[in-house]
C-alpha cells in the first residue's frame, strides 16, 4: 500500500510543488526538468544548424557523402540498371544486371582498370581492375559492389560480374552474390517515383507488381534506344540522349543498347517496327556491340585492320571505306541505305571518342594524369561490353 501511494504521488508530483522526501529537490542537487536557461552548447551556436537529434544524440556523418552535387549534375537520374527491362522470367537479365553494375561504377570513375602495362596481353575482360575512388554514390547496390570491391583483392571484371552473379564453385565466395538485385531495383525505381506497387491476385497468391507510375522515364529510354537504333541520317539526334551535361552521354547510351541486347530484351522497344526495320535494328546493335568491345572503341575493323570500318584517330572522324555488306552480319540493305547506315555508326564513334579524349557534354580535357584515368575508366566498359558480347556468341 506504501508502494502505491508513492506511486500516485510522483505521478501527481509534475504539477504540484513537493513537499518534501527523497525525491524533492535540494539547493545542493541539480534539477532534474529541463531548464528554459539552459547554456548553449558550443558544437550549435546561435544560427547555426545543429546535428543533434531530438533525443539527445549526436549524429555524425561525413560532409563528402552528402556533397554529391557534381555527381548528380554529370550522372542521369536512372542507372543503367534501372533503364532496363526488369523481367523476373529471364535468366540472362540476373548476368546482364550485374554487368551493368560494373559499367556503372566505371562510368562515374569510382573503378579503373590496373594501370599495368602486361595488362594488354590478356582479353579485355581477365583484366584487374581496382578502386581509384571509394566516395559513395546513394545507390544501395552500386555502393555495395563498390564496398566489396574496395575490401577485396583485385580480380578481373569477368571473375567481378561472376561473382556478384553467384556463378562459382567456390564455397569460399560464395558471399560475393549479391541479392534480390531486381527486387531491391523495383523498390528504388518506387523511391524515385518512376514505379508504384500494387498488390495483384495471381491464381491463389498475391504478388506484389510494380507498374509504371511515371511514363516520362520510360518514354526517354526509348526514344534514345530507337534514336540509336533507327536513324537513317548520318547525324545522331543528340537531343533525344540524355542531358547536355550529362558526362558519357553517347557511351552510356550505347552501353544500355548492348545490355539490352545482351539480355534478350531488346525487341521490347522495338515491337512497334516492321519486320525489316527490327531486323535492321538488331544488326546495328550487333555493330555497336562488336566495335565498343574493343579498346580503344573501334580499334579494328570487320577485316582486323586497325581503324577500319569506322574512320581514324581518336579524336578524328574521318569515315573509313566501309562497304555494304562487308561485315557479316551485317545490316544488309542497299545502296544510300547502307551508306547512311555507316556515315551514322562512324558519327557515333566519332561522338564517342571525343568523350573518351574529354572533349564531350559534361567534361574537359584536364592534364595528362586526368586523361589516363578516364581511358582506364573506359577500357573497363569495353571489358564489360566484351562479357556482353560473348554472353550473345552463347546464345
Amino acid at each position: 500500500m506504501a508502494s502505491t501511494s508513492g506511486l500516485s504521488r510522483r505521478r501527481g508530483a509534475a504539477g504540484a510543488k513537493p513537499e518534501g522526501g527523497a525525491l524533492a529537490p535540494s539547493s545542493t542537487q541539480p534539477s532534474l526538468s529541463p531548464s528554459h536557461s539552459r547554456p548553449t552548447s558550443p558544437l550549435s551556436a546561435p544560427g547555426q544548424p545543429s546535428n543533434a537529434s531530438p533525443v539527445g544524440h549526436k549524429v555524425a556523418y561525413d560532409e563528402r557523402d552528402l556533397n554529391n552535387s557534381e555527381d548528380e549534375r554529370v550522372n542521369p537520374r536512372l542507372t543503367l540498371m534501372e533503364e532496363g527491362y526488369l523481367s523476373f522470367w529471364n535468366d540472362n537479365i540476373s548476368y546482364t544486371l550485374r554487368g551493368c553494375i560494373v559499367l556503372e561504377l566505371a562510368l562515374r570513375h569510382r573503378i579503373a582498370m590496373v594501370r599495368d602495362p602486361n595488362r594488354r596481353r590478356f582479353p579485355l575482360a581477365d583484366r584487374y581492375i581496382e578502386v581509384i575512388d571509394d566516395k559513395l554514390t546513394g545507390e544501395v547496390l552500386l555502393d555495395e559492389a563498390l564496398k566489396m570491391m574496395k575490401v577485396s583483392e583485385r580480380m578481373s571484371v569477368g571473375t567481378w560480374i561472376d561473382l556478384m552473379s553467384g556463378e562459382t564453385w567456390n564455397v569460399m565466395k560464395i558471399g560475393y552474390q549479391l541479392k534480390q538485385v531486381r527486387e531491391r531495383l523495383a523498390k528504388g525505381l518506387v523511391d524515385k517515383g518512376v514505379l508504384r506497387t500494387e498488390k495483384r491476385n495471381f491464381l491463389l497468391f498475391d504478388m506484389a507488381t510494380h507498374p509504371v507510375s511515371d511514363p516520362t522515364f520510360k518514354d526517354d529510354v526509348l526514344r534514345r534506344t530507337l534514336s540509336l537504333l533507327t536513324s537513317r541520317t548520318a547525324a545522331v539526334p543528340t537531343s533525344n540522349m540524355y542531358g547536355e551535361e550529362v558526362r558519357y552521354r553517347t557511351i552510356r547510351a550505347v552501353s544500355m543498347v548492348c545490355a539490352a541486347f545482351a539480355a534478350n530484351v531488346l525487341e521490347n522497344a522495338l515491337v512497334h517496327l516492321s519486320y525489316d526495320q527490327r531486323e535492321n535494328a538488331f544488326a546495328k546493335a550487333d555493330e555497336l556491340l562488336a566495335d565498343f568491345s574493343q579498346w580503344p572503341f573501334g580499334a579494328y575493323g570487320p577485316s582486323g585492320i586497325a581503324g577500319g570500318g569506322m574512320g581514324g584517330g581518336v579524336a578524328g572522324g574521318a569515315v573509313g571505306s566501309k562497304t555494304s555488306g562487308t561485315r557479316p552480319g551485317g545490316i544488309a540493305t542497299g545502296g544510300s541505305a547502307a551508306s547512311a547506315e555507316s556515315a551514322n555508326l562512324a558519327e557515333i564513334m566519332r561522338l564517342a571518342r571525343l568523350e573518351t579524349v574529354g572533349q564531350g557534354t559534361g567534361d574537359s580535357p584536364g592534364g595528362a594524369e586526368k586523361q589516363t584515368q578516364r581511358e582506364l575508366c573506359l577500357e573497363v566498359v569495353a571489358a564489360c561490353v566484351e562479357v556482353f558480347r560473348r554472353m550473345d556468341s552463347l546464345l
